[in-house]
């Protein structure tokens, strides 16, 4: 159910381009499951849920336990939901399967009681006696959400930018999250870097580190874990107004506090007593993007962490202070110095590079990838020395991710998921931790997944399972790459080689996705001739990726397919070069 309700971009996008009918009904069934109490909005599943006398978050909670009567009851709220929406722009779309005159279309509809189409499909479903007046001011906002992502605002945009004239800005971001970005051709500005987290983002953060928390206990016999290793990204902080930066804070213990312009510039300690655990240790990984755009809050981090290591309470209830003092001891200097744990690049540099190793094939061991991780990624900053850049402390970084009982992503855009981008993998230090710890005890490894209203907090093997089985290996998405022509091609070698990244970093990719993925694109004789044909550089690429995948043993597979392989590589490779035997 979760795969087949899954959000996912069907091809690439090209400019000038509105969606059609049926892709705008996929973007209003997300926008419709989130409330937006700010405009006094109450989400579609919320209405349809309470019109059986349940709240919606107890039905998610239920479902997400296989409590088979909200698993059923779920799956009628999500039918229910699209269909009242797909009986909505039904109203507007023309012959063609486009969306046409959305303002007009809905004047005519709306506020008419029994003619409204979502009440008339309703009325022949369980839900029939949905709150009409909710109802009503939900579809007026989905009406103008309509309207915005249908607008045709990107060739003229391009045309203007182009002639160096003036073009309209707007927000940047996820248009579920935030429909103020639409529509798309906007000059996008981002957000005052002062104001996150937001109180909306902290409400969110606190869902999902509590969900974690749960599940590593569960995963972890009853133990809470004493640190987590994490990553901040800058653009993602900035979709989601700073939740991962709220889930920071929330896993140590602090609140952050806003002045009166709504600055956050300080934070206050949560009671144990309030917090209801521990206060969980954390290593934080800061993207080179995070920290070039949010320096003062890297500041605020490392202030909240050394104030919580120097707080006056059991070893057992703050696992900061615990380890900031074992670690004061190992490296003879003081308490505050010790509780260092916001690392990135060195000032001017980005990422690992263990990604461009892995997409090039340019490494001979995971030792290597793991050396480049700790050398480029183990510069500390310092609120206590103001100015003065970041500093490489790698013994530091080292004793901190050696404590890690858990890493830890966020997934927050539809848009891009774990082998989309190579960033992911990039900072993934899953196996790293594991040379690092002491009992060699690999971490547990979580992906939160926050592009639906029901947060999710899965493993990383369950995360890239769902993305394998939504995106590489979904005729849906990989016909509409390849209608996307040679483009098409290096997104499917892409997200393989992105594939062979996390084995590296994790080894938490299942066998069965090498072997389906060679299924599906190498043994299927008329896929292989589209797939070369279109592109025979990508396509040797893919080729050469899978032997790979089999020659640094993470792929088990047949003599027969290994063979197959080196003889396409062969054949590719004569194609390229203009050979004809």
């Amino acid at each position: 159910m979760e795969i087949e309700s899954r959000l996912l971009p069907c091809g690439l996008h090209v400019i000038g381009e509105p969606p059609s009918a049926i892709e705008a009904v996929a973007t209003l069934v997300n926008i419709a499951a989130l409330d937006r109490p700010e405009d006094g909005i109450t989400s579609l599943p919320g209405i349809l849920a309470a019109t059986v006398g349940r709240d919606i978050e107890d039905v998610y909670r239920g479902s997400d336990k296989g409590i088979l009567a909200d698993v059923e009851l779920l799956r009628q709220i999500t039918e229910a939901s699209r269909g009242a929406i797909t009986a909505f722009v039904e109203k507007t779309t023309n012959s063609k399967g486009q969306v046409v005159n959305v303002a007009n279309n809905l004047s005519k509809i709306l506020g008419f009681g029994l003619s409204e189409p979502w009440v008339q499909y309703l009325s022949a479903t369980k839900f029939v006696r949905a709150d009409r007046e909710k109802m009503r001011v939900l579809f007026g906002f989905l009406g103008e959400c309509l309207r915005l992502v249908v607008q045709d605002n990107e060739l003229g945009s391009l045309k203007l930018a182009l002639e160096g004239s003036y073009v309209e800005p707007g927000p940047g971001g996820d248009p579920i999250r935030n429909p103020k970005v639409l529509p798309t051709g906007k000059n996008i500005h981002a957000l005052d870097p002062q104001a996150i987290p937001t109180t909306a983002a902290l409400k969110s953060a606190k869902i999902v580190v509590d969900r974690l928390l749960e599940r590593q206990k569960a995963d972890n016999g009853g133990k809470y874990p004493e640190t987590v290793a994490l990553v901040l990204w800058g653009t993602d902080n900035i979709k989601t107004y700073g939740e991962s930066l709220a889930q920071v804070l929330w896993m140590i213990g602090v609140r952050p506090v806003a002045d009166t312009f709504g600055r956050v510039n300080r934070v206050e300690p949560v009671s144990l007593e309030e917090l209801g655990r521990p206060r969980i240790d954390v290593v934080v990984n800061c993207s080179g993007v995070f920290r070039d755009l949010f320096i003062n809050q890297m500041n605020l981090l490392d202030r909240a962490v050394k104030m919580v290591a120097e707080l006056d309470e059991p070893a057992e209830m703050n696992y900061v202070r615990k380890h900031a003092q074992e670690q004061a001891e190992e490296l003879g200097v003081s308490l505050r110095e010790a509780a260092t744990r916001v690392f990135s690049n060195a000032s001017g540099s980005y990422s690992s590079n263990v990604n461009l190793a892995v997409e090039n094939a340019s490494w001979t061991d995971e030792k290597q990838l793991q050396d480049m991780y700790l050398s480029r990624k183990s510069f500390a900053f310092d609120s206590d020395a103001p100015g003065a850049g970041m500093k490489e402390k790698r013994k530091a970084f080292e004793l901190a991710l050696a404590t890690a009982d858990a890493t830890f992503q966020n997934l927050d855009s539809s848009e891009i998921s774990l082998t989309d981008v190579s960033h992911y993998f990039d900072s993934d230090p899953t196996k790293l931790v594991q040379g690092l710890r002491k009992d060699g005890r690999a971490p547990s490894s979580y992906i939160a997944d926050t592009t639906t209203a029901n947060a999710q907090v899965r493993t990383l093997s369950e995360t890239v399972r769902l993305d394998a089985r939504t995106k590489l290996l979904n005729p849906k998405w990989y016909e509409g790459m390849m209608k996307s022509g040679y483009e098409g091609v290096r997104e499917i070698e892409k997200r393989l080689t992105n594939t062979v990244g996390w084995s590296a970093t994790s080894g938490q990719v299942d066998n069965w996705v090498y072997e389906e993925a060679n299924s599906t694109f190498i043994e299927d004789e008329a896929m292989r001739k589209r797939l070369m044909d279109t592109n025979p550089n990508s396509f040797r690429k893919l080729v050469q990726t899978f032997l790979e995948a089999s020659g640094r043993g993470y792929w088990e597979t047949t003599e027969e397919n290994l063979d197959r392989l080196r003889e396409l590589y062969s054949e590719v490779e004569d194609k390229i070069e203009g050979i004809d035997r």
